[in-house]
């Protein structure tokens, strides 16, 4: 089984407000953190109970985490939180990693004044989020992945291809993300704010080749994490 703490495309907080929205958030975090684990039943009632709210807003969630890719139904279970294997795993990083290299290489050659200003705040967020002293370990994760994502949804909205951004939001999985970086040791975080910067450079410089590779390479540095912890798991 896969040991997921993380995800997505942020984890969130909950929001305050009731109804089907506020069941999908807060259930989504837990699983996204890993709160709620791999192959864990979601019990309906007893999610309700813990939310202040009746069955049906939580069914309707559980839905939307269905459509997601986040739970699955099994026969005589219902729904229960998704579980990936090696292979699955390798699967989905070599997806994103071709989609996301090919974002990066048409930024390079599309990007305006504007994208390379937003991917910059990114960048600065991250590196912020690298130097918070003392701050919670899952509050700094969470930080840290929401400022990831807001430099990588820069590049692929910089490259100009609204298809290819219907793609990427299925191809990334926000659990596996935020697990990664939850066992980042500071050497591979530091890592990432590099590579987030040299991405940004050749972007910015309009080398869409070097944009590509880096990229790709990048994202294969999260899948090797990710593999490492399966790896471990499975040996524990």
């Amino acid at each position: 089984m896969l040991p997921i703490a993380e995800r997505g495309v942020v984890a969130a907080e909950p929001s305050p407000e009731g109804g089907p929205a506020h069941a999908y958030a807060t259930v989504r975090a837990w699983i996204v953190e890993g709160r709620m684990r791999p192959g864990e039943h979601l019990v309906e009632q007893r999610i309700a109970e813990q939310l202040g709210l009746s069955r049906t807003p939580v069914r309707e969630a559980v839905r939307m985490l269905a459509a997601e890719g986040l739970v699955v139904s099994e026969r005589h279970r219902g729904a229960v939180v998704r579980t990936l294997d090696r292979d699955a795993v390798v699967d989905l990083y070599e997806l994103r990693s071709r989609l996301e290299a090919y974002a990066a290489e048409l930024a390079a050659q599309r990007r305006t004044e504007a994208d390379i200003v937003e991917l910059d705040g990114g960048i600065a967020e991250f590196a912020a989020a690298l130097d918070a002293p003392d701050e919670d370990p899952l509050a700094r994760t969470r930080r840290i992945s929401a400022a990831n994502r807001r430099v990588h949804d820069a590049v692929v909205r910089a490259g100009g291809h609204e298809r290819l951004q219907h793609m990427l939001a299925r191809a990334v999985d926000a659990p596996l993300v935020f697990d990664a970086f939850r066992h980042f040791d500071e050497a591979q975080l530091r890592r990432s704010h590099q590579f987030h910067t040299m991405i940004r450079n050749a972007i910015a410089a309009g080398e869409a080749s070097r944009a590509a590779g880096l990229m790709r390479e990048h994202i294969l540095q999260g899948r090797d994490q990710v593999l490492l912890g399966l790896r471990t798991e499975g040996e524990g």
